[in-house]
Protein backbone atom coordinates (compact mmCIF):
# COMPACT_ATOMS: atom_id res chain seq x y z
CA UNK A 1 0.00 0.00 0.00
CA UNK A 2 2.93 2.40 0.60
CA UNK A 3 4.54 1.41 -2.40
CA UNK A 4 1.21 2.44 -4.43
CA UNK A 5 1.28 6.18 -1.99
CA UNK A 6 4.73 6.53 -3.08
CA UNK A 7 4.58 6.00 -6.51
CA UNK A 8 1.52 8.43 -6.85
CA UNK A 9 3.20 10.79 -5.36
CA UNK A 10 6.51 10.38 -7.44
CA UNK A 11 4.03 10.69 -10.80
CA UNK A 12 2.32 13.80 -9.18
CA UNK A 13 5.97 14.91 -8.71
CA UNK A 14 7.27 14.01 -12.03
CA UNK A 15 4.14 15.87 -13.50
CA UNK A 16 4.91 19.20 -11.56
CA UNK A 17 8.28 18.91 -12.48
CA UNK A 18 7.99 18.74 -16.22
CA UNK A 19 5.43 20.97 -16.44
CA UNK A 20 7.50 23.65 -14.77
CA UNK A 21 10.39 22.84 -16.73
CA UNK A 22 8.27 23.04 -20.05
CA UNK A 23 6.51 26.42 -19.11
CA UNK A 24 8.73 29.55 -19.02
CA UNK A 25 8.40 31.42 -15.32
CA UNK A 26 8.47 35.14 -16.91
CA UNK A 27 8.73 37.92 -14.51
CA UNK A 28 6.00 39.97 -16.60
CA UNK A 29 2.72 39.00 -17.08
CA UNK A 30 2.37 35.81 -18.94
CA UNK A 31 0.07 36.48 -21.88
CA UNK A 32 0.76 33.24 -24.02
CA UNK A 33 -2.97 31.77 -23.46
CA UNK A 34 -4.95 34.95 -24.89
CA UNK A 35 -5.79 36.01 -28.05
CA UNK A 36 -3.82 39.52 -27.92
CA UNK A 37 -1.88 40.99 -30.92
CA UNK A 38 -1.63 40.41 -34.56
CA UNK A 39 -0.51 41.35 -37.98
CA UNK A 40 -0.99 44.92 -38.60
CA UNK A 41 0.88 47.23 -41.30
CA UNK A 42 2.35 50.41 -40.44
CA UNK A 43 4.75 53.10 -41.44
CA UNK A 44 8.59 53.49 -39.74
CA UNK A 45 10.41 56.31 -39.35
CA UNK A 46 12.43 55.53 -43.27
CA UNK A 47 8.47 56.17 -44.38
CA UNK A 48 8.56 52.68 -45.34
CA UNK A 49 5.49 50.26 -44.88
CA UNK A 50 6.09 47.58 -42.77
CA UNK A 51 4.02 44.76 -41.21
CA UNK A 52 5.04 42.17 -37.63
CA UNK A 53 5.62 39.55 -40.10
CA UNK A 54 8.50 41.38 -41.46
CA UNK A 55 10.24 40.79 -38.40
CA UNK A 56 9.58 37.01 -38.23
CA UNK A 57 12.59 35.19 -35.81
CA UNK A 58 13.02 37.85 -33.84
CA UNK A 59 11.89 38.42 -30.30
CA UNK A 60 9.93 42.14 -30.73
CA UNK A 61 8.97 44.71 -28.18
CA UNK A 62 5.90 46.65 -28.79
CA UNK A 63 5.58 50.23 -27.04
CA UNK A 64 2.61 52.25 -27.53
CA UNK A 65 3.78 56.04 -26.91
CA UNK A 66 4.30 59.29 -28.51
CA UNK A 67 7.24 61.69 -28.18
CA UNK A 68 6.05 64.50 -26.43
CA UNK A 69 5.56 61.63 -23.07
CA UNK A 70 7.36 63.36 -20.19
CA UNK A 71 8.08 60.31 -17.97
CA UNK A 72 6.64 56.99 -19.01
CA UNK A 73 8.30 56.55 -22.71
CA UNK A 74 11.57 57.45 -22.67
CA UNK A 75 11.81 55.79 -18.99
CA UNK A 76 10.57 52.64 -20.79
CA UNK A 77 12.54 53.52 -24.03
CA UNK A 78 16.00 54.06 -21.77
CA UNK A 79 14.91 50.59 -19.78
CA UNK A 80 15.18 48.68 -23.55
CA UNK A 81 18.34 50.25 -24.41
CA UNK A 82 20.09 48.85 -21.04
CA UNK A 83 18.85 45.81 -22.17
CA UNK A 84 19.56 46.01 -25.21
CA UNK A 85 23.56 46.34 -23.61
CA UNK A 86 22.76 43.20 -21.59
CA UNK A 87 21.77 40.98 -24.47
CA UNK A 88 24.96 42.15 -25.57
CA UNK A 89 24.94 39.55 -29.14
CA UNK A 90 21.40 38.39 -28.53
CA UNK A 91 20.67 41.55 -29.21
CA UNK A 92 20.26 40.91 -32.77
CA UNK A 93 17.67 39.13 -32.84
CA UNK A 94 15.38 41.48 -30.81
CA UNK A 95 13.08 44.59 -32.02
CA UNK A 96 11.96 47.22 -30.14
CA UNK A 97 8.97 48.48 -32.14
CA UNK A 98 7.51 52.11 -30.60
CA UNK A 99 3.92 52.62 -32.03
CA UNK A 100 2.89 56.32 -31.64
CA UNK A 101 -0.45 57.07 -30.42
CA UNK A 102 0.08 61.42 -31.46
CA UNK A 103 0.12 60.56 -35.45
CA UNK A 104 -0.73 64.23 -35.23
CA UNK A 105 2.28 65.75 -33.80
CA UNK A 106 4.45 62.47 -34.43
CA UNK A 107 6.31 62.72 -37.73
CA UNK A 108 8.00 60.51 -39.71
CA UNK A 109 10.77 63.41 -39.07
CA UNK A 110 10.23 63.36 -35.57
CA UNK A 111 10.15 59.98 -34.87
CA UNK A 112 13.45 59.29 -36.81
CA UNK A 113 15.18 61.47 -34.81
CA UNK A 114 13.84 60.36 -31.47
CA UNK A 115 13.44 57.05 -31.39
CA UNK A 116 16.89 55.91 -32.37
CA UNK A 117 18.15 58.48 -30.29
CA UNK A 118 17.81 55.59 -27.46
CA UNK A 119 18.90 53.00 -29.51
CA UNK A 120 19.79 52.64 -33.48
CA UNK A 121 18.33 49.52 -33.98
CA UNK A 122 15.03 51.01 -32.16
CA UNK A 123 12.28 51.66 -35.08
CA UNK A 124 9.23 54.34 -34.65
CA UNK A 125 5.93 53.28 -36.52
CA UNK A 126 3.04 55.50 -37.33
CA UNK A 127 -0.18 55.42 -39.85
CA UNK A 128 -3.17 56.76 -39.77
CA UNK A 129 -5.48 57.04 -36.68
CA UNK A 130 -8.10 54.02 -38.05
CA UNK A 131 -4.44 51.52 -38.26
CA UNK A 132 -3.22 52.43 -34.95
CA UNK A 133 -6.71 51.95 -33.31
CA UNK A 134 -6.86 49.53 -35.27
CA UNK A 135 -3.44 47.95 -33.63
CA UNK A 136 -4.51 49.26 -29.96
CA UNK A 137 -7.88 47.29 -30.00
CA UNK A 138 -5.80 44.01 -31.15
CA UNK A 139 -3.32 44.43 -28.38
CA UNK A 140 -6.12 45.63 -25.72
CA UNK A 141 -4.57 48.56 -25.15
CA UNK A 142 -5.89 52.17 -24.70
CA UNK A 143 -4.96 55.70 -25.20
CA UNK A 144 -6.34 59.01 -25.20
CA UNK A 145 -5.92 62.52 -25.94
CA UNK A 146 -6.26 64.81 -22.79
CA UNK A 147 -6.63 69.18 -23.82
CA UNK A 148 -7.73 70.92 -26.51
CA UNK A 149 -4.45 72.65 -27.48
CA UNK A 150 -1.22 72.10 -28.79
CA UNK A 151 0.38 71.22 -25.76
CA UNK A 152 -2.32 67.85 -24.77
CA UNK A 153 -0.57 65.18 -23.48
CA UNK A 154 -2.31 61.63 -24.69
CA UNK A 155 -3.20 58.86 -21.70
CA UNK A 156 -1.63 55.81 -22.98
CA UNK A 157 -1.42 51.84 -22.21
CA UNK A 158 2.57 51.71 -19.88
CA UNK A 159 3.51 48.01 -20.34
CA UNK A 160 5.39 46.80 -23.20
CA UNK A 161 4.17 43.88 -25.06
CA UNK A 162 7.17 40.47 -26.08
CA UNK A 163 6.25 38.74 -28.69
CA UNK A 164 7.84 35.50 -29.21
CA UNK A 165 9.86 34.67 -32.77
CA UNK A 166 6.69 33.43 -34.50
CA UNK A 167 4.66 36.83 -33.50
CA UNK A 168 2.31 35.32 -30.55
CA UNK A 169 2.12 37.69 -27.89
CA UNK A 170 3.79 36.21 -24.87
CA UNK A 171 4.42 38.50 -22.02
CA UNK A 172 3.81 42.18 -20.53
CA UNK A 173 5.73 44.34 -18.88
CA UNK A 174 4.44 46.83 -16.46
CA UNK A 175 5.83 50.46 -16.71
CA UNK A 176 8.66 50.58 -13.73
CA UNK A 177 9.30 47.15 -13.00
CA UNK A 178 12.98 47.96 -14.10
CA UNK A 179 15.91 46.68 -17.40
CA UNK A 180 16.17 43.38 -15.32
CA UNK A 181 12.53 42.22 -16.37
CA UNK A 182 12.50 43.13 -19.50
CA UNK A 183 16.13 40.95 -19.90
CA UNK A 184 14.70 38.13 -17.80
CA UNK A 185 11.92 37.43 -20.23
CA UNK A 186 13.39 38.19 -23.33
CA UNK A 187 16.20 35.78 -22.97
CA UNK A 188 13.45 33.22 -21.86
CA UNK A 189 11.93 33.96 -25.37
CA UNK A 190 15.24 33.87 -27.24
CA UNK A 191 16.20 30.36 -25.54
CA UNK A 192 12.80 29.11 -27.16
Amino acid sequence: MKSRIFAAIATVLCALALQACSKPQFQGSDLSQTKIGGEFELVDHHGKTVRLADYAGKVVVIFFGYTSCPDVCPTTLAELRTTMAELKEQAKDVQVLFISVDPERDTQSLLSQYVPAFHPSFIGLSGSKAQIDAVVKSYRAIYQKQGKDKNYTVDHTAGSYLLDRSGQTRVLVNYGVGAATFTHDIQLLLAE
